[in-house]
């Protein structure tokens, strides 16, 4: 600030903070000080308060300002007061043509969004409920709860099953009119790429979070929906996953019901699916907590996931539990502490034509049967122009459950 004045006239200061500058005076005229005259740092001391605004004083500059004067300390202050409000006012018509500049800009990319059309038509079940799991016994219990499609995991936990016995729950799953998918890892090493072979050979239907096997087997002809992973968060994403072969695009975890039904308006919902139940898998770690924690070297210590600690929790500071799944290639799953429960939210998604939700069952003692019973039901009642149970849902999820993003956004 640039200070001003002589004896019987008023004490002019100009605040400048970056381009804005604002220029005040006192309503008191400055005098000859009779004791203590105007001097730096007492106007440091009361020019300075600047408490909760963005502002912090810097230079303090005098040459234009007579000496031995004096301004009562309540006008310094008024005249401090003026002046940070004249620049928050300032700060604030910037910003708000700033944002509206950025209004502008998203509305006009949203409205180049290109519409596949290539995304295929809406299927001629009302709506499909995915249970994904990971053992044959969930993937049976979600399909006796009513689940129109069953994706297994294999890969979520050391070891991954054998081929025939994949084969045999395709083959059941089949019998009862269940559709069948897998769900690959959402990381693949080049060096992993074997192992993954055999998997791809089976030739099902594919959920996966990897966008390079997402664009490979899609473009291959592979009915293939791209899972949560992939981080769907806005229309141009979603068109461009489109365009790079999936059937279906899985939104992110991180939206709001009412963002979804955003990303997926110039769709109509078609081609889209809702994570509505489960915990997500929050990060993958590379080095195994188990095998740090027992001193043990990594990937040669499959008795402790295997055998002695199948199911592992890290605690924070604040008491909650994260499961942490070891993974076929030995790295470390950290899922949410809470599934994510979704009930309350599928009205409005529905409204959106979202006509595909996906339930996730990633710990062991889920109760799938009852959870996926309980989503099926909601389904049947909004397909027939009802009202979801909610409540019955809930009764099957139980007391720990957060609403994620459906209620809250990031």
């Amino acid at each position: 600030m640039r200070l001003f004045g002589h004896a019987g006239g008023p004490l002019k200061a100009v605040f400048r903070a970056g381009d804005d500058e604002v220029t005040v005076r006192s309503e008191v005229a400055l005098a000859p000080a009779s004791k203590r005259a105007l001097d730096d740092a007492q106007l440091r001391e009361q020019l300075g308060r600047l408490g909760e605004t963005p502002f912090a004083l810097t230079t303090v500059d005098t040459a234009g300002l007579g000496v031995g004067l004096f301004l009562p300390v309540s006008e310094l202050n008024r005249l401090r007061q003026e002046a940070t409000d004249e620049l928050l006012l300032h700060r604030d018509w910037a910003r708000q043509a700033m944002l509206a500049e950025r209004e502008e800009r998203i509305a006009a990319a949203i409205g180049r969004v290109r519409v596949v059309s290539e995304v295929p038509a809406a299927p001629a079940a009302p709506y499909a409920l995915r249970a994904s799991v990971y053992t044959a016994d969930d993937a049976l219990a979600a399909a006796d709860g009513g689940a129109t499609e069953v994706v297994l995991d294999p890969f979520l936990r050391h070891p991954a099953p054998p081929l025939a016995r994949v084969r045999a729950l395709r083959d059941a799953l089949a019998e009862r009119g269940v559709a069948f998918r897998l769900r690959t890892p959402s990381i693949v090493r080049p060096e992993e790429r074997r192992a993954l072979e055999k998997w791809l050979a089976l030739e099902l239907p594919l959920l996966s979070g990897h966008l390079g096997l997402v664009m490979e087997q899609g473009r291959a002809g592979r009915d293939v929906v791209a899972d949560y992973a992939v981080n769907a968060f806005n229309q141009h994403t979603a068109a461009e996953i489109f365009r790079l072969g999936a059937r279906r695009v899985t939104l992110s975890v991180e939206l709001t019901a009412d963002e979804m039904a955003q990303v997926v308006a110039p769709w109509d919902g078609d081609g889209f699916d809702a994570f509505v139940y489960g915990r997500p898998e929050g990060m993958t770690i590379e080095h195994c907590v188990l095998s740090a924690a027992f001193d043990r070297v990594p990937t040669t210590c499959r008795d402790l996931c295997v055998q002695k600690h199948t199911n592992v929790q890290l605690t924070d500071p604040a008491g909650y539990a994260f499961p942490v799944a070891t993974d076929s290639a030995c790295r470390n799953r950290l899922l949410h502490s809470r599934p994510v429960e979704g009930a309350e939210a599928l009205p409005r998604l529905w409204r959106a034509g979202i006509r595909g939700y996906q339930a996730v069952f990633n710990v062991a003692g889920d109760p799938v049967r009852e959870i996926v019973a309980g989503y099926r039901g909601a389904l049947d009642a909004l397909a027939a122009g009802g009202r979801p149970d909610v409540a019955a849902v809930r009764a099957a999820v139980g007391p720990a459950f957060t609403r994620g993003h459906f209620a809250r956004a990031v």
